[in-house]
């Protein structure tokens, strides 16, 4: 018997004002029982998760249990800074790294504590561009064991998104880097889209899976078609990505990765459960109504085709995982 995965999603994707009710609403209906926190409207605007207030924290730790919803991650911003203090024409900015370390690492946590996950979201900087991402995997490295060692004294697990433009860009850079870092409470998050937005063939996206399997921790899904591709792409220019599609229909090659990933899933599901999480997450974070570079946008009706788009890829290698049923109604 193949081990089930654990379907989730970022809630923010599914609500047209991104409020919170509009956010829970989607995913019960849709049959979801997590969501990765992101953005929310908990009645004073709309936030980012670390800066949200504790009484609107209270507040939508209550409503979630009401809609029968766990948070699987918080999809913090953390990384998403410059590893340097130069100016190379970007609008990232610097924050000394003690600091960083200090304030937003601690908040991140604290939040997760707060939603009752086991798992941060993350990325690991952006070099100055220009520059090869090569270059700088020593400091990364060491920015993000303190960020690994901080996490797991309060027994949380942090995962670095492959992600265009910072220096884990690709899977065999975050190959690179989880091998230096070498610590537990630091684990990968695999995105084919991530890889092909940046002019990697199916093939290729596959390899760079295969280099962060031995690091993985879970995974996000979204997929992207690109009708005139290029080749590959230095910097990617996160604004005109407009292209994103479920993951039955793209570039990435889902079907292969998750054939491959089903006979991993035993082990990779006893890794993430001596982490504290349920079992090995799959995240929704479909896109097709558009993306940038801090989040994107799927509409209740966009998120519900993506999530019927990866269950068709799921069933098609035999994948099981679980929405919800009439015996979970009649047990709430």
């Amino acid at each position: 018997m193949t081990t089930p995965i654990l379907l989730s999603g970022f809630a923010d994707e599914a609500a047209n004002e991104k409020l919170a009710v509009q956010q829970y609403s989607a995913f019960a209906a849709l049959g979801l029982k997590y969501y990765s926190i992101r953005f929310v409207d908990a009645g004073e605007g709309i936030k980012n998760v670390m800066m949200l207030s504790d009484a609107e924290i209270n507040h939508l730790v209550k409503m979630q249990s009401d809609y029968g919803l766990k948070v699987s991650s918080i999809g913090s911003p953390i990384g998403k800074v410059k590893l340097k203090d130069v100016d190379d024409g970007t609008a990232n900015k610097f924050v000394p790294f003690d600091q960083y370390l200090k304030e937003d690492v601690a908040r991140a946590c604290d939040r997760a504590e707060a939603f009752g996950s086991k798992l941060i979201r993350g990325f690991a900087f952006y070099h100055p561009k220009g520059t090869k991402p090569e270059d700088h995997i020593d400091q990364v490295a060491d920015q993000l064991s303190a960020i690994a060692e901080a996490c797991d004294k309060r027994g949380l697990t942090f995962g670095l998104e492959v992600e265009g433009n910072l220096v884990g860009q690709s899977g065999r850079l975050l190959e690179a880097i989880a091998a230096k870092v070498n610590h537990p409470a630091m684990l990968t998050i695999f995105d084919a889209a991530n890889i092909v937005t940046q002019g990697f063939t199916a093939d290729e996206t596959y390899g760079e899976y295969l280099a962060m399997k031995p690091s993985l921790g879970w995974l996000h899904i979204k997929d992207y078609h690109d009708p005139s591709p290029t080749g590959r792409i230095e910097h990617v220019d996160e604004a005109s990505l407009s292209n994103f599609v479920p993951a039955d229909v793209g570039d990435s090659g889902h079907e292969a990765i998750m054939r491959d990933l089903k006979g991993f899933l035993p082990e990779l599901h006893k890794r993430m459960i001596a982490r504290g999480a349920d079992g090995v997450f799959m995240d929704l974070e479909p896109h097709v109504k558009g993306g940038g570079q801090f989040g994107g946008f799927s509409g209740p009706d966009g998120f519900g085709v993506a999530l019927r788009g990866f269950c068709r890829v799921l069933d098609y290698v035999g994948i099981p995982y679980g929405l919800r049923s009439f015996e979970d109604i009649k047990a709430s």
